[in-house]
């Protein structure tokens, strides 16, 4: 059996340990998250209207559960689209 060249090895743990993003809501307090400001929460959401995931988005636990409500609050009144249009 083939053993692993060391190399190839150094850079899988490299590419593992990357490094974790900030969240912007616990870096900066004066960001508030709110349902009524569709430009903040358009930032959290892909083009085709879903929710970013906290490992992409790179936002803490509870600011994550935060911004869901908000994103749901704001399509519920018409501020953010369901669906995106293509």
């Amino acid at each position: 059996m083939a053993r692993p060249n060391n190399a190839n090895v150094d850079a899988v743990l490299r590419a593992r340990r990357r490094r974790r993003k900030n969240c912007p809501f616990c870096a900066d307090k004066t960001i508030i998250i709110d349902y009524k400001d569709p430009k903040l929460l358009r930032r959290f959401i892909t083009e085709r209207g879903k929710i970013v995931p906290r490992r992409v988005s790179g936002v803490c636990a509870r600011h994550q559960r935060r911004l869901a409500l908000a994103i749901k609050r704001s399509r519920h009144i018409a501020f953010l689209p369901f669906l995106a249009t293509e």
